[in-house]
């Protein structure tokens, strides 16, 4: 029998926050597109148009059913990510040397970005059944180490260095919450402290290597590596207070911005917009950010508290990454602004998350 209480707690701010971030992804998209008259660059507004509304429509699918369910599917769920980063690996579409995409009939996913919330549904299960005041111990923590570095193997070797950090932010967030034993969290401190020492003589590509040695110095190679921080830096600093107004952003309109319309779309905005209308924007991301703590703070069982923390880590890694990339802050590697940036499989990512929060804040009067 339908609840009604299901539509007294509907979260219509949670919708509203999406909502606004999703227009104003639109707007940056389709200035950003129009920088160039080629007629494949002006489909992406479409493309984006659409695959927003197979994320919502996913994001409706996510909030319909009491997410307690996903407490039993977790396991299969995170099974099936795995099997498709391993497909991607085998018989994945080949785009600048890297593979990370598969094409099912005209659509081209990024199983990746899905990776992220069968990471935190799995890992929110885990931890769920054995929380305890003490914390957890080494023992106690293999496991999830385990189930994080699967998946972290398999993107580093398509590669893609940036998704799986970002895995690993996302569970390491995850983990600090339930709590860690003092001991062993030195341990871990200390561990990761190695591992990324061997990281960089026996892991990373050159590439990469360049990426953040160009990131502590853009001026050594202000034509190749340099170039995107470098440009980023200009848009951003000639948007001054309130930028120079809707499709009039010169680093845009003449194509020295690379990447504008993904990774690069923060310049845009603050190119053509200027820092009122950035600090506009990043404080709507604020918003949905504590909103997302506040669902958190008042669900009644573990496993969802778990999960808010988990999806609102998700959205704070991306957010915090891109806006430090495009100044210049850290290094680039390619994650995209939830929500805002181009691309299909990050935005239906980002909106099942936001369905799984609005989940919980839906059954937040229900006890198990």
């Amino acid at each position: 029998m339908f609840d009604r209480r299901l539509i007294q707690y509907f979260d219509w701010w949670l919708i509203g926050l999406t909502l606004a971030l999703g227009a104003v992804g639109f707007a940056l998209i389709y200035s950003a597109v129009n920088a160039g008259d080629a007629a494949i660059q002006k489909a992406l507004y479409g493309k984006q148009i659409v695959w927003f509304a197979i994320g919502m429509t996913a994001m409706v699918l996510t909030f319909i059913f009491n997410y307690r369910l996903m407490d039993q599917w977790g396991g299969v769920i995170y099974l099936i990510s795995i099997i498709l980063l391993v497909f991607v690996l085998i018989n994945g579409k080949l785009v600048s040397g890297s593979r990370r995409w598969l094409e099912i009939g005209p659509l081209t996913i990024q199983p990746s970005e899905l990776v992220k919330i069968s990471v935190i549904l799995i890992l929110s299960k885990y931890y769920s059944k054995r929380a305890s005041i003490r914390g957890f111990t080494l023992k106690y923590l293999f496991i999830p180490m385990v189930i994080v570095f699967i998946p972290f193997l398999l993107i580093v070797k398509q590669p893609d260095l940036g998704t799986a950090l970002l895995i690993v932010l996302i569970a390491s967030s995850i983990t600090v919450y339930v709590k860690i034993e003092r001991k062993t969290m030195i341990w871990l401190i200390g561990s990761g402290a190695v591992l990324v020492s061997l990281a960089w003589f026996f892991l990373l590509k050159a590439y990469q290597k360049q990426r953040i040695l160009t990131f502590l110095d853009p001026d050594r190679d202000p034509l190749g590596t340099g170039y995107h921080i470098i440009q980023s830096k200009i848009a951003i600093g000639s948007g001054m207070i309130f930028g120079k107004g809707f499709l009039k952003g010169t680093q845009n309109a003449l194509s020295f911005l690379p990447e504008q319309h993904t990774d690069f779309i923060l310049s845009v905005l603050a190119e053509e917009w200027g820092f009122a209308g950035t600090g506009f924007v990043l404080i709507l991301y604020m918003l949905l950010l504590v909103w997302g703590l506040n669902i958190a703070h008042g669900c009644r069982d573990t496993f969802g508290t778990i999960l808010a923390v988990g999806i609102t880590a998700m959205l704070f890694w991306q957010v915090f990454i891109n806006v430090g990339m495009v100044m210049g802050l850290m290094p680039v590697v390619g994650v995209p602004l939830p929500l805002i940036s181009y691309g299909g499989s990050s935005v239906v990512t980002s909106l099942i998350g936001i369905g799984l929060l609005m989940n919980i804040s839906m059954r937040r009067f229900m006890v198990e």
